[in-house]
């Protein structure tokens, strides 16, 4: 028997043994994680202790076999390096983001009437909690985006020994929301770390804040505007969010160095920091921290106290200034008077995502064109400078769209 032929009979025989095995296993599972399925099984004791029913447990994990290998893969790839200033603000505060909230704030008036009314919140700021969490509810309508909460957690916490706490507190949160009957197994999604609904709450997040706003029995912040708008609200309130007041200013600085800490408003002008805009300040009593994220040649900002409130939902200065730059454009704001440090002409959204597409026509992206620069944008741009012979910086600049829109 030659070689090729010895091969061909013994993988014709361990097919068929895999096949006689396969259909002797439970459908579903003759390719499940058995270690992951004994985990399963053994972490029911401790869903129970937690106050989780059984059934509830044994429901939510009827179909989940094997842990989820997106999850897992996102736990491995989470970048670790930090974006610049411009880089993170060109993402998050352009114009489609602003048009879109504005649309938004029209649409939604009479529910954001009564949660303001209610919760005291500017309704700008939530609608822009809204487009950084979710794009104002577009991730969720994205099967590659979505992930099953259950299955999500239950992954990181078998096999992420860095989340496994983390999961594991999350995932009896998470059962116990279905236990409550707010929504259903086949309806409770979020990311791969196991955020959930319009404005991302992770499950215990959810269980401190959520609101039934709308009053159909159930808090509803994957399917409910007002119930996810009315629990954003519900956290920043419960956090101390000062009603009638803004989260900070764009100031301009004087020459040379300023002190460090926390002062009043009227101590920061009589240091000659001002409003960059002209304005006046208007509670001078305020205490503020001055900020300057992009260097002293970026833009500057007295931070006061709801900007740290914004941060109980991202403990981040970049995230909350991201809210809160975009909430002033939502309600009419010009935008930034000094912008930042950016080495490159900006592009508007709408040249961003044909930036993308004529990347994609010279076979070098296959994102979705979305406006939005990461790594696949920026991989993509490089390869197209090295291409022509242009600096390979991976800039979204207006530079590569003429060269581009050359050829």
């Amino acid at each position: 028997m030659s070689v090729r032929n010895a091969a061909k009979r013994f993988t014709s025989v361990m097919t068929a043994a895999s096949l006689s095995l396969a259909m002797l296993m439970p459908a579903g599972q003759a390719f499940a994680d058995a270690g992951f399925r004994q985990w399963v099984a053994g972490f029911r004791a401790t869903a129970v202790a937690g106050g989780v029913s059984g059934s509830v447990y044994d429901q939510a994990f009827r179909s989940i076999n094997e842990p989820d290998p997106v999850v897992l893969e996102k736990a491995r790839t989470q970048p670790e390096f930090t974006a610049p200033a411009w880089d993170y603000f060109d993402n998050r505060v352009h114009d489609q983001s602003v048009a879109v909230g504005q649309q938004m704030a029209k649409k939604w008036k009479p529910w954001l009437d009564r949660i303001e009314a209610k919760f005291g919140v500017d309704r700008n700021i939530l609608l822009a909690i809204w487009s950084m969490e979710s794009n104002y509810g577009e991730i969720l309508k994205r099967d590659d985006i979505m992930r099953n909460v259950v299955r999500s957690l239950a992954t990181l916490a078998y096999g992420d020994p860095k989340r496994s706490k983390y999961a594991r507190t999350q995932l009896v949160a998470a059962l116990k929301i279905l236990q409550t009957g707010d929504i259903d197994e086949g309806h409770l999604m979020g990311s791969w770390a196991g955020a959930m609904g319009q404005t991302q709450f992770i499950p215990t997040s959810y269980q401190h804040y959520a609101v039934d706003m709308d009053g159909n029995g159930k808090r509803d912040i994957w399917n409910s505007i007002p119930d996810a708008l009315a629990t954003s609200a519900n956290l920043l309130k419960k956090n101390g969010w000062q009603a009638g007041k803004t989260w900070g200013y764009e100031v301009a600085l004087p020459a040379g160095k300023l002190p460090a800490g926390s002062k009043t408003l009227a101590q920061w002008q009589a240091l000659g920091v001002v409003r960059a805009s002209g304005k006046p300040f208007k509670n001078l009593t305020d205490k503020a921290t001055l900020k300057v994220p992009d260097g002293r040649g970026g833009p500057a900002f007295l931070m006061i106290r709801n900007f740290s409130v914004i941060k109980a939902y991202n403990n981040a200065d970049k995230y909350a200034l991201a809210v809160g730059l975009l909430a002033d454009e939502i309600a009419g704001s010009s935008g930034l008077v000094q912008d930042w440090k950016r080495p490159f002409t900006k592009l508007s959204f709408e040249e961003r995502q044909e930036l993308q597409k004529r990347l994609s026509q010279h076979g070098l992206y296959d994102g979705k064109f979305d406006g939005k620069i990461g790594d696949g944008s920026k991989t993509a741009i490089m390869a197209y400078q090295a291409k022509v012979g242009l600096t390979q910086d991976g800039y979204p600049s207006m530079e590569v769209l003429k060269w581009l829109r050359q050829k």
